[in-house]
């Protein structure tokens, strides 16, 4: 695949292998990726560095982006490496430091029907300066939704894909008309699962518990960063199915994900997590992530790029 690389001195998105300003990225409001959500995505993090500008992960968060149009039998029709390069460059030519990407790919079909059958697939990246995603400084107020998560019998949950955040979207509706600021979502079963788009980690008794596999969650890459750094520290970390009544007795609690990065949850339906106060352990989680991501940690140098 040959991509053309055009400078301009304007914000820059890529599409289909163009570089275009940004304001020329458009598409029919009939679009079918808008009418049914059939779009597919990922979300990555660029941060700035004593090297420059670097971006987390970037190979996983890739792999994840092509795994997820697998499942939905989309060719992208470009190779990983190409979109890889291409979202380096686009954060080069938009000259960010801190920043958030969007990969994101979309039928570009503006006919009626559900079908995706013969549907041309477009593929977008948008690079955007960005900091934190959350506005409470000192940790979150959360509700348990009423609104359940989605499990695979119904949608594949591994897959990044537009239709699932309208879970999400209901979820976080009903905490906010409730007067918290993000939302719990559980298993149908009721065992917690995460939140709108975020994973959850509890502590208890000096270890940290997160839900697994099995409790219908997005294996979350920063999720997996977490266990890892958790682990190469010595702390233990349990991945099982965890009832609703424990996130009231955890000791901390906090959420992960590459917008939310490392949050802290100070009450869940209305009950303190905890003494209400972010916790020494969700400290020391928040500063060992924010060493590796901003490259002042030695360790793991392979999970970032530069730009």
């Amino acid at each position: 695949m040959n991509i053309r690389f055009n400078m301009a001195n304007k914000e820059i998105s890529w599409l289909n292998g163009n570089f275009i300003d940004e304001a020329e990225a458009v598409v029919p409001i009939m679009t079918h990726s808008l009418q049914y959500g059939s779009g597919i995505f990922e979300g990555i993090r660029g941060y700035e560095t004593s090297k420059g500008t670097e971006i987390f992960r970037l190979k996983d968060h890739v792999k994840r982006f092509f795994n997820t149009a697998k499942i939905y039998a989309m060719n992208l029709g470009y190779s990983q490496e190409e979109i890889e390069n291409a979202i380096i460059e686009t954060v080069r030519r938009n000259n960010l430091k801190s920043c958030y990407i969007r990969p994101f790919a979309f039928y570009d079909d503006h006919g009626v029907g559900v079908g995706t059958a013969g549907k041309k697939i477009s593929v977008y990246i948008r690079a955007l300066s960005f900091g934190k995603y959350f506005s409470a400084d000192t940790g979150l107020k959360c509700k348990v939704s009423s609104w359940h998560r989605m499990e695979s019998a119904i949608l594949p949950i591994e897959a990044k894909a537009s239709g699932n955040y309208l879970n999400s979207v209901l979820a976080m509706k009903e905490a906010k008309a409730s007067g918290y600021d993000e939302a719990i979502i559980t298993s149908r079963d009721g065992y917690v699962a995460e939140g709108p788009g975020e994973n959850i980690f509890l502590v208890k008794d000096g270890a940290l518990l997160t839900p697994g596999v099995d409790s219908q969650i997005l294996l979350g890459i920063t999720r997996n960063t977490i266990i890892e750094l958790m682990k190469e520290s010595g702390m233990k970390v349990i991945e099982r199915f965890i009832h609703r009544e424990e996130l009231y007795t955890a000791d901390e609690a906090f959420f992960v994900g590459t917008a939310a990065e490392v949050t802290p949850i100070l009450n869940i339906d209305g009950i303190s997590v905890g003494d209400g106060k972010v916790g020494e352990i969700t400290k020391k989680v928040g500063e060992t992530y924010f060493n590796l991501v901003q490259g002042k940690s030695k360790d793991h140098q392979d999970y970032l790029t530069i730009v």
